[in-house]
């Protein structure tokens, strides 16, 4: 029987990375899928990681980064969806709103400092006060608005990788960028380059690591299917040596 397109996703992406490590945890992560729907079809903004990462060297990513401390205490301009905060309590380990709040903002703040891409609206109050990590929010008086973001999928990286990441995707519509802060993109930074690319193209165009291809794959079966927050959200995760879609 030959396998479907999905079940050989998630068997490349089960033995793509390299293997024979210590089982390390997963860190907490999250990344950013913006989205551009102002035009026939939808595009996503991606970012080519420098060559000289040891993690994903020259691949084309969205941006992200593990959860800081200071992301559970930055105010926001409004809360996540109260069904994206339910899920993203699931399967975890001391849930909680105020953890599921910082997964979102780390992803808004993982933006910022790989585009230069401030997520958010102008406050009406005085500069709060933030960690240095938000410091570009506060002087431009931006805080994140969690209300635009969804939370589309999930996936821990298998077993005996050198590095392991719990990863929440969110998106974000391109309308939610507040300001521009240049040169955070550029020969010697994190991603030297960021493309906008129609989704229906991205695989024809550049080559995908096989999670990033099932997100975007699930991301257009839910704008297909209306784009709203009761619509099951993928996790990917390995049970018993196999890689398996479960759904929260």
């Amino acid at each position: 029987m030959t396998s479907s397109p999905d079940e050989s996703l998630l068997q490349r992406f089960t033995t793509e990375a390299s293997k024979g490590h210590p089982n390390l945890r997963p860190r907490d992560a999250s990344t950013l899928i913006l989205l551009d729907r102002s035009g026939p079809e939808p595009k996503v903004l991606m970012g080519k990681r420098h060559e000289g990462h040891v993690f994903m060297p020259g691949r084309y990513v969205f941006p992200g980064g593990r959860i800081d401390p200071a992301d559970r205490k930055m105010p926001v301009a409004a809360p996540l969806d109260p069904r994206a905060e339910q899920k993203l309590m699931l399967n975890i380990r001391r849930p909680s709103v105020g953890k599921a709040r910082a997964f979102a903002l780390t992803a808004v703040r993982e933006t910022f400092e790989e585009t230069g891409l401030l997520l958010g609206s102008k406050s009406q109050e005085p500069a709060a006060k933030a960690d240095e990590a938000w410091s570009a929010f506060v002087e431009s008086n931006i805080r994140p608005d969690l209300s635009t973001m969804h939370f589309i999928a999930r996936a821990v990286t298998p077993p005996r990788r050198a590095r392991r990441y719990d990863t929440r995707f969110f998106t974000a519509d391109i309308t939610a960028i507040a300001h521009k802060v240049d040169g955070k993109v550029g020969p010697d930074a994190e991603l030297v380059d960021l493309v906008w690319l129609p989704l229906s193209q991205i695989k024809q165009r550049i080559e995908l690591m096989a999670i990033t291809e099932l997100v975007l794959r699930d991301l257009q079966g839910l704008l297909e299917k209306g784009f709203s927050h009761d619509l099951p959200v993928p996790y990917y995760h390995v049970v018993s040596g196999r890689r398996v879609r479960d759904f929260l």
